[in-house]
């Protein structure tokens, strides 16, 4: 714990209430970070978390809102910079599925998943980088996904959406760096989540044959990354994108 701190940083964690962004958010309060935790449709979740990292000693916080909306994610970010003082650490994990064969692809589960997963990093992103700037100091972390890299049949649309967060990453990295803001992407694999556990036994089985090391993560070792990435350890890198896969895109 004395490695990788994040005493009196203030941290954003969209999608925050469940799954990797909820383990994120209680990883950064552990390592002394003041969160945020945003969710959209789970109250109940974002206030046990909150409670949480409280009753730990924490600083916490909880927020709803739609973050594929534009002045939802401004609000957002000026709710975090008037409770804690500060905006230091942003993590875009907020995110969606709606899984299909492109034949059977409706144009509203494209659009969907394009605005929760990219456009909504887009948003929170650039109100937070006003904020960065002035301060002269930022991490931003995008949570992509392996999926980003390798592609998936049946998921085109959130294929899409984590590959243009690859993008984003590096492109806005060179746009902030002067500025001593870092943006970073994390691409994890099959991950003990929610969504990981609603698919059927046998397609879990099938796809773990394409994982090295043979297992889904917990979402405890993406939250590992994402607080490397976000710590004064990592200030030298930046337009990365960390595979936290088990060996599944080794590029």
């Amino acid at each position: 714990m004395t490695d990788f701190s994040l005493k009196e940083r203030v941290a954003l964690v969209t999608g925050g209430s469940r799954g990797i962004g909820r383990a994120i958010a209680l990883e950064f309060a552990a390592r002394g970070a003041a969160v945020v935790v945003n969710y959209h449709k789970s109250p109940q979740a974002a206030n046990d978390a909150v409670k949480q990292i409280q009753d730990q000693g924490g600083k916490a916080a909880s927020m709803q809102a739609d973050v594929s909306d534009f002045k939802q994610a401004e609000a957002l970010v000026k709710f975090t910079v008037d409770t804690f003082g500060d905006l230091s650490i942003l993590v875009n994990n907020a995110g969606i599925t709606k899984d299909t064969l492109i034949m059977m692809m409706t144009e509203a589960d494209w659009d969907a998943v394009i605005a929760t997963n990219l456009k909504s990093a887009f948003n929170c992103s650039k109100a937070a980088v006003k904020h960065m700037m002035r301060k002269r100091y930022g991490r931003i972390i995008n949570m992509a996904s392996v999926a980003g890299q390798m592609g998936n049949p049946g998921q085109v649309n959130y294929s899409a959406s984590k590959g243009g967060q690859i993008a984003f990453t590096k492109a806005l990295a060179r746009e902030v760096a002067a500025r001593n803001i870092t943006v970073n992407a994390i691409a994890p694999g099959f991950v003990d989540t929610e969504i990981l556990n609603a698919m059927p036994a046998g397609t879990l089985e099938a796809a773990l044959k394409m994982v090295p090391l043979a297992r889904t993560a917990k979402p405890e070792e993406i939250a590992y990354a994402a607080a490397f990435l976000a710590s004064d350890q990592a200030a030298y890198i930046t337009g990365q994108t960390l595979g936290v896969d088990g060996g599944m895109a080794m590029m």
